[in-house]
């Protein structure tokens, strides 16, 4: 039956024979090529998920590395008339990437969808490498808001790269790639603050190394998008192992007896119950609600990866922790190291043994708790103050990657090939319209409950935290 190429078999060969059509190898395809290559090999793919994970990580490093210094740059800029006021305005610049994000992902997720995965990650890394360097040497609150807006608008890779994570490996290593794409972009998150942290207003900290007339003292910001710049020209070098993964066949066909095809086929064949083209994705509930509730949590977890910054680093007049951007360097480089370990030692059993609906409805669960704690920290001191504030910071990352990975599974699992990219573009597109709202909306409500500090309802910072606990009660319930 096997070598029947009609497929005009009889009896019950022919409700089997659309599942298992022989394949079509078009050896000019490089898409081909590497489904070729995943069936000739059943081993993990390292090279390739080893440098999409580099390229991942430095993708994700300049996203949230100004929070750590934000607070600093808006004060230096002098566009604040009082200090509470630096806040509201941090908000904005932090918002400004999001929005540019948004109005593209879904454009970047066609491009990949027609043109191939690779080139928007070389698009992405390139935008890195120049608009990122510009934003360190912003002289100007509007040079800095441009910047960012023009960094978002150029970084169309997180869609494409998930894509590509379960495109480039064989289907039962597909969960496990995507846990590598989260993990690497939650790594780059915490990693990015790590570097502002440490290595922002270096003619202050460093004297002995950084000159104040030197131009890394002239520009005191300059320094950690520079480092990050630079890393993305590795990453960028790193893309040329990376082999292309989309289907573009010509008129060069060869029939192939094996049926490397198989996996595609019956995952086209679920994509085909809910329609044709990208139209069919708003009416695919599973990816719909999917999306819905990744907005939701993507929402309070940008807020809080602002608001955490800005709070450590005000004074404790205003309910902050006195912090400085070193201080908040060496919080968040603890909770990348710690949250290395987590995703390689502890994820991967705790994704066996729990289905990932009820994972993600105790992450959030367990979330609420650990936000409301952070209001009581400013009354620790010494040991006592740095312990509880890197376990909160370590717990609530680990969380947001648990997430990140769990909601990667599903929107992936809910479409074809064909249709991953954009189905992903259409998810960050959606996330990133909440991701802008999040950083404005939260930095208005810290400027404010910072003027609040003896109010009688909701007393200062406590009017955040209100904010982000009704947040995830909302999660609980949409998951």
């Amino acid at each position: 039956m096997g070598d029947d190429a009609s497929g005009s078999g009889g009896g019950g060969a022919g409700a089997a024979e659309p599942l298992l059509k022989r394949a079509r190898y078009h050896p000019s395809c490089p898409g081909c090529r590497v489904d070729r290559r995943k069936e000739e090999s059943e081993g993990f793919p390292f090279t390739e998920l080893s440098c999409l994970w580099l390229v991942t990580i430095c993708s994700s490093l300049p996203i949230q590395s100004l929070f750590p210094f934000l607070y600093f740059m808006i004060r230096d800029l002098h566009v604040a008339k009082e200090e509470e006021d630096i806040g509201f305005y941090a908000g904005f610049v932090g918002a400004s990437y999001m929005l540019g994000r948004a109005l593209t992902s879904v454009l970047w997720g066609v491009v990949a969808d027609k043109h191939g995965r690779k080139p928007v990650l070389v698009i992405t890394l390139f935008s890195v490498v120049i608009f990122n360097t510009l934003f360190g040497l912003s002289s100007s609150y509007w040079m800095a808001l441009t910047t960012r807006g023009l960094l978002g608008l150029l970084s169309g890779m997180l869609g494409p790269v998930k894509a590509y994570a379960t495109e480039v490996c064989r289907k039962e290593h597909g969960h496990l790639a995507l846990s590598l794409i989260s993990s690497s972009r939650g790594i780059g998150l915490i990693v990015g603050q790590a570097i502002g942290g440490y290595l922002a207003q270096p003619a202050d900290k460093y004297p002995d190394i950084f000159s104040v007339n030197s131009i890394f003292g002239r520009f005191p910001y300059f320094l950690p998008c520079l480092s990050i710049s630079l890393l993305a020209v590795v990453a960028l070098v790193a893309c040329f192992w990376l082999p292309e993964t989309l289907h573009i066949h010509t008129e060069d066909t060869i029939l192939d007896n094996s049926t490397e095809d198989v996996e595609q086929t019956i995952s086209d064949t679920n994509a085909e119950q809910n329609g044709g083209g990208c139209l069919s994705l708003f009416t695919n509930w599973a990816l719909m609600s999917a999306i819905t509730v990744y907005c939701i949590f993507s929402l309070q977890d940008v807020a809080y990866a602002e608001v955490f910054s800005l709070w450590a680093v005000s004074d404790r007049k205003y309910g902050g922790l006195s912090f400085s951007s070193q201080d908040v360097g060496s919080v968040l480089s603890i909770s990348g190291l710690l949250l290395l370990i987590y995703q390689i030692l502890i994820y991967p059993s705790v994704a066996k043994s729990i289905d990932p609906i009820t994972l993600v409805r105790r992450v959030a669960l367990l979330t609420v708790p650990l936000l409301s704690s952070y209001p009581f920290m400013p009354a620790l001191s010494g040991f006592i103050l740095q312990l509880a504030v890197n376990c909160a910071s370590f717990l609530k990352n680990s969380f947001s990657v648990t997430t990140m990975t769990v909601f990667s599974i599903l929107i992936n699992d809910a479409v074809s090939q064909d249709l991953r990219a954009s189905a992903n573009g259409l998810s960050i597109t959606l996330m990133s319209i909440f991701k802008t709202i999040a950083p404005a909306v939260a930095g208005v409500i810290f400027s404010w409950a910072q003027k609040r500090q003896t109010a009688l309802f909701l007393p200062g910072i406590s009017y955040y935290d209100f904010f982000v606990t009704c947040t995830k009660f909302y999660i609980l319930e949409s998951s």
